[in-house]
């Protein structure tokens, strides 16, 4: 029971990695207030007593705050927040996405994190202890893995952990990120339903040495690491689970008048 009495917030936990991650936590003992827009109460359905679904948007800071508020609420404390919930945006090039677009990916994938930081550290200090998560990706580490409005949000969530780990020094709160590869979720849904109708099922995640896609549950076992103990030195960093992806990060490149401009 890595995670026993515990208090915990997922959000993005509808589904995908952040469903996957409440069921994973709440096995190893923590309670767990599962967040979204949809799905929230299914997962929190499937996993039993030890969780609750609550409706939030990841990127109000209101939803945010009243999540904090719930775990201190009906727990008495907060210990982690996983800061899942994230957009993609697509795969539109630079010159066609609008602002609009840019707005709200920034808005959910990256002030997202922000809150979560920004409201459940001064939860946890009182604590005296806390591990915060943020989902970035291995778009954010160089160019080629996603959408340039989603690839530039992610770069910025992990520089902010990195930022927000240095000013919580002293405070005994650890800020770190995950980067997932290739993952079968909601978000890549289309991706996989596409490769499996054109029968090309065996080239999702060829371009990485271990030649295959992740499952949600691999992120979850990455996030239960930071979230529990077993991490209690590991501050500031961003973890890298892509079955060695970056490693060369291969992509095929967006050439500046070979897109809609």
């Amino acid at each position: 029971m890595r995670l026993a009495d515990k208090i915990a917030i997922i959000t993005g936990a509808g589904s995908g990695i952040g469903r996957a991650s409440a069921i994973r936590f709440a096995a190893e003992g923590a309670r767990v207030i599962c967040a979204d827009l949809k799905g929230q109460d299914e997962t929190a359905a499937e996993i039993g007593e030890a969780a609750i679904g609550i409706e939030a948007d990841a990127g109000s800071e209101d939803d945010v705050q009243d999540l904090v508020q719930a775990a201190l609420q009906y727990h008495g404390k907060l210990d982690i927040f996983f800061a899942n919930a994230g957009i993609s945006g697509g795969l539109a090039s630079l010159f066609e996405q609008n602002v609009e677009d840019w707005q709200e990916i920034l808005r959910v994938n990256l002030i997202g994190p922000s809150l979560a930081i920004r409201h459940g550290a001064p939860a946890m200090k009182e604590n005296g202890r806390g591990s915060i998560i943020c989902t970035a990706s291995v778009a954010g580490l160089r160019a080629g893995a996603g959408g340039p409005a989603y690839s530039a949000s992610k770069a910025g969530v992990i520089n902010l952990v990195q930022v927000a780990a240095t000013q919580l020094a002293g405070a005994n709160i650890r800020v770190n990120a995950i980067c997932p590869g290739l993952i079968e979720t909601g978000m890549t849904r289309p991706v996989y339903e596409w490769a499996r109708a054109a029968g090309k099922e065996d080239m999702i995640g060829h371009l990485n040495p271990l030649k295959r896609g992740g499952l949600p549950e691999e992120i979850a076992a990455a996030a239960l690491f930071l979230a529990s103990d077993e991490a209690s030195y590991v501050n500031g960093h961003a973890l890298i689970v892509d079955g060695g992806l970056s490693i060369s990060h291969p992509f095929n490149r967006q050439e500046y008048g070979r897109t809609a401009v």
